[in-house]
């Protein structure tokens, strides 16, 4: 009983770091700006008006268009990489990453080169764009586990090869597909670079009109009402994709380890012609980026990459993109410290208080839900209130920018710890280690790679990260994707040119940094969530 007390008391001090950090950079600017809202009284208002409901139904709707897409053209990816023995797989899982760490100001003008005039169409696109990966990863990550002896029982007994995915294959990697699913909504529902720059300001979602009211109008009732309604849509679609990520965990433990992949027969052709025209559809948007940036008025152009570290109006791209560096690292040290600390407290107590970890693990998903520019103008309004003056210092962006980062760790670190056999910490505090020495001998060395891959991705997408920043970021101090998107609106050639320059240099560091993470991380994709 004593041992028990001591180790509740230990989970409770590990606990209070993240549980804090939430609590001070997340919970209270949100509260602060919803309460806010509520003391102008406008929020009935707001949630009555005909405006808020069609915002909400554009948001569903396009996340939806964008989730049903990003599935069907995930899926046969997700086969080849699970099932078939091909040349340049292994290059391919990793090269599928790139888009889904790619910054969404780099995609929304990707897509703005082929589509000017921006529409619904090139949204949906956009977003599907970014979120194959996702389904295909998770998707295969379990598919490569299942035995094919349940597919060749059913065509045995006459089944066709349709009839054999629908009635065998299909259920048994319906958890990872919901679990995708779930993640991938979530996404586009919350999407912003991409709304912004491709919807021409007449097609908005929530998160793009929260900016718009907080920012533009300065309506507070109208921005809490929506963000009420936003955060609303994202707890149903945490608790959709937490029950279907426990399924697929409970799936991948009662399925052997071996994989069966072999070279393609059949009709296995044709799954692969329809992967390889998904991947050709994805190299599109990053080639015509290329093509746009080499682009002048009298033909081929190099203006804007040498205008990179010029001189020219406002801040040089140079110096944006050094503070870009700058920052994504002081957030992603942040954001590795909350975020292993949680994901420890979360494995400790699924063994002895499974609903409290339920609950811390649910509410430290919360940021990828609520407005970015929610809680960006939550910590003007709240932070001038703690010792020394947070709202001009240098940590102010990092901090939101780990916001939208430790998700993303806890997600890519908890699975694998999860997956460590008890038996090995249990013996280990057998031969008398204290809970920290089971940590760096059993739990670390087995959870490196993971780490190390976590630090990465949250690298890049700190580094890309617009939302909060666009918000926060002091005009003198930009980073590369906030000075990009201000590039882009400002006429002139040479602004359009150093905005696409700028998109292709951004684009290949974080295809670099992505390329090489994954590489380390070889083996364990069936484990982590990306």
């Amino acid at each position: 009983m004593a041992r028990n007390r001591r180790t509740l008391t230990g989970l409770g001090l590990l606990a209070a770091l993240p549980i804090g950090f939430l609590a001070l950079f997340f919970i209270w600017p949100v509260a602060a700006i919803v309460g806010l809202g509520f003391a102008d009284g406008g929020v009935g208002e707001a949630l009555a008006e005909g405006e808020t409901w069609r915002l909400a139904a554009f948001t569903v709707t396009q996340a939806a268009a964008s989730t049903v897409l990003a599935v069907l053209a995930g899926l046969p990816v997700a086969y080849v990489l699970a099932r078939l023995r091909l040349p340049g797989v292994a290059a391919v899982r990793s090269l599928l990453l790139v888009p889904f760490v790619l910054p969404t100001v780099v995609v929304g003008l990707a897509f703005r080169a082929l589509w000017p005039d921006g529409g619904l169409t090139s949204i949906v696109l956009a977003n599907t764009f970014f979120n194959i990966a996702v389904v295909a990863r998770t998707v295969g990550g379990l598919w490569a586990h299942l035995d094919r002896g349940g597919e060749e029982a059913a065509r045995v007994l006459g089944a066709s090869a349709f009839t054999a995915f629908r009635t065998v294959t299909l259920p048994a990697i319906m958890p990872a597909v919901g679990s995708a699913a779930a993640v991938v909504f979530l996404f586009c529902s919350t999407s912003f670079g991409v709304v912004l720059i491709l919807g021409g300001g007449t097609l908005r979602t929530l998160e793009t009109e929260i900016y718009l009211r907080t920012v533009n109008l300065f309506d507070l009732p109208g921005a809490a009402a929506l963000s009420l309604v936003q955060l609303a849509a994202v707890i149903a679609a945490l608790a959709v994709g937490a029950r279907a990520r426990r399924r697929r965990e409970t799936a991948l433990r009662l399925r052997p380890s071996t994989r069966t992949a072999r070279r393609p027969a059949g009709g296995e052709w044709w799954v692969v012609a329809a992967a390889g025209g998904v991947l050709v559809l994805l190299a599109v948007p990053i080639a015509g980026l290329v093509l746009r940036s080499l682009s002048g008025v009298d033909g081929w152009s190099l203006a804007g990459y040498r205008a990179f570290t010029g001189t020219g109006e406002g801040v040089p791209a140079w110096d944006a993109a050094l503070n870009s560096l700058r920052t994504a690292f002081d957030a992603t040290v942040l954001a590795l410290i909350v975020g292993v600390l949680a994901s420890v407290v979360i494995v400790s107590l699924r063994r002895s208080a499974r609903v409290a970890g339920e609950v811390l693990d649910g509410a430290l998903m919360l940021p990828l839900g609520v407005s970015a520019v929610t809680v960006g103008f939550g910590y003007l309004v709240t932070l001038d209130d703690l010792p020394g003056d947070l709202r001009t210092s240098p940590l102010l962006v990092p901090l939101a920018q780990a916001l939208v980062i430790i998700p993303l760790v806890i997600r890519m670190v908890l699975p694998v710890l999860r997956s460590v056999d008890e038996r090995l910490r249990q013996a280990a505090a057998t031969l008398g280690a204290g809970p920290l020495r089971v940590w760096r001998e059993v739990d670390l060395p087995l959870t490196l790679r993971s780490l190390v891959a976590a630090a990465g991705f949250g690298y890049v997408v700190a580094l890309g990260e617009f939302g909060a920043t666009s918000f926060l970021a002091r005009p003198e101090a930009p980073t590369l994707p906030v000075l990009i998107a201000e590039l882009a609106g400002r006429p002139g050639q040479l602004n359009s040119q150093l905005a696409y320059a700028s998109c292709v240099l951004l684009m290949v560091v974080t295809g670099a940094v992505v390329l090489v993470i994954d590489r380390l991380r070889a083996g364990q994709s069936a484990v982590g969530e990306f």
